[in-house]
């Protein structure tokens, strides 16, 4: 019989049949779907608030930082704000593995290089002059900074963040765009190369390849070919999911003619769904420990390792899971807690029972991910 691990860190679960957990406060005990949602808008708020000071200094000297890396930023602000906040695209600049005046010649550039409607456009400089220079391990808290700066100062909604990229810029979003898969509402890849990265983590991430067709350098036209074919084949298996546009520009080679400035209004029309009842995920050479709603143990990461579940009303079915262990973080757009839950996998049952809603819950994961739309109140801890 499969044991059963609940996770109790300030968390607080009823367990039908499986004895008592720990105790909580009355207000806990108490926790309607309610109270959950006006209590997420109250942190919300507060953890803004905190945002602003801890992203202060990338506000006031447009500069990403963790330890010694550096990122220098440059946004404007087009348009008015709508209701729902401003989108935000993060564009990266071409060049690569260059002396440092040709990548600053190519951030100048890609500064005015698209105009997005009623959004902040953020340039970046990369921290390096490598051919990698815009997925090197160790840049992606800086992504997260530029976001938590964005929504913290400048009005973003979370929900509306899209990346994009050029030559080598095109090389960081094929690599970011799925390692980071649940940050992006949709992400825009032009004329870069593949290399090995894996899709599958684009299963709710809107996609778009663009290529010149005589682009032929490092065979950036064949292998995007390649790739857009990868992305057919894909939605045709899970026809849910994995949108997707491929566009080779034929007679044109690595320079577009600015064809490509199309991909900022076809992001435009999608959000980021923060608790898709669908998930694949695949660790890529960057190892995580979250993915949207699921947590898997940290000892545990290597590159290749999967996890594939989905989600039945109030049945959660594990189809595949490279770990011992699994960490379901969960909130009422995910299932509804004020009904059982169960966890299933290989045909057996992994967990069922209720989970009671947590305030303190709420507030952690709030600020263990920095991100409003990864708010939960409840998580379990099972064991396959």
């Amino acid at each position: 019989m499969n044991r059963l691990i609940i996770t109790l860190s300030l968390a607080a679960l009823t367990l039908a049949g499986c004895g008592s957990a720990k105790s909580v406060s009355d207000a806990d005990k108490k926790l309607s779907r309610k109270a959950a949602e006006e209590y997420s808008k109250v942190i919300t708020a507060e953890w803004i608030a905190d945002s602003k000071t801890a992203v202060a200094d990338v506000y006031n000297n447009k500069l990403a930082k963790d330890g010694e890396l550096e990122m220098p930023l440059w946004w404007k602000v087009y348009g008015e704000k709508p209701s729902d906040g401003y989108s935000l695209y993060i564009s990266l600049h071409g060049g690569g593995g260059a002396p440092p005046r040709l990548n600053d010649g190519q951030w100048d550039n890609q500064k005015k290089l698209y105009v997005p409607k009623n959004a902040v456009y953020v340039a970046p400089r990369a921290p390096w002059n490598t051919w990698d220079l815009w997925f090197h391990e160790g840049i992606d808290p800086l992504y997260e900074q530029v976001i938590r700066m964005a929504v913290a100062y400048l009005d973003v909604n979370p929900d509306k963040v899209y990346i994009m990229g050029y030559s080598a810029g095109g090389d960081g979003v094929w690599r970011e765009a799925p390692r980071m898969a649940d940050h992006w509402a949709a992400a825009s890849m032009m004329a870069g190369h593949p290399g090995d990265v894996g899709l599958v983590n684009l299963r709710n991430t809107p996609f778009m390849i663009w290529c010149g067709g005589e682009d032929a350098a490092y065979e950036r036209n064949t292998r995007c070919r390649e790739r857009g074919e990868e992305m057919d084949a894909l939605q045709k298996a899970d026809p849910e999911g994995y949108i997707h546009k491929t566009t080779i520009v034929e007679g044109a080679g690595h320079w577009m003619n600015r064809i490509d400035t199309a991909a900022v209004s076809w992001m435009a029309q999608y959000k980021r769904n923060p608790a898709p009842k669908k998930i694949v995920w695949k660790q890529e050479e960057v190892l995580k420990r979250f993915f949207y709603w699921v947590e898997a143990p940290e000892n545990q990461l290597a590159r290749g390792k999967e996890v594939r579940l989905s989600v039945d009303g109030s049945r959660i079915v594990i189809e595949r899971c490279d770990y011992p262990s699994l960490t379901l973080w969960l909130n009422d757009a995910i299932v509804d807690l004020d009904r059982p839950v169960k966890v299933e996998y290989s045909g057996k049952t992994l967990f069922e029972g209720k989970l009671r809603r947590s305030s303190a819950l709420m507030k952690e994961s709030l600020y263990e991910r920095n991100d409003p739309g990864f708010v939960y109140s409840a998580k379990v801890t099972v064991s396959l």
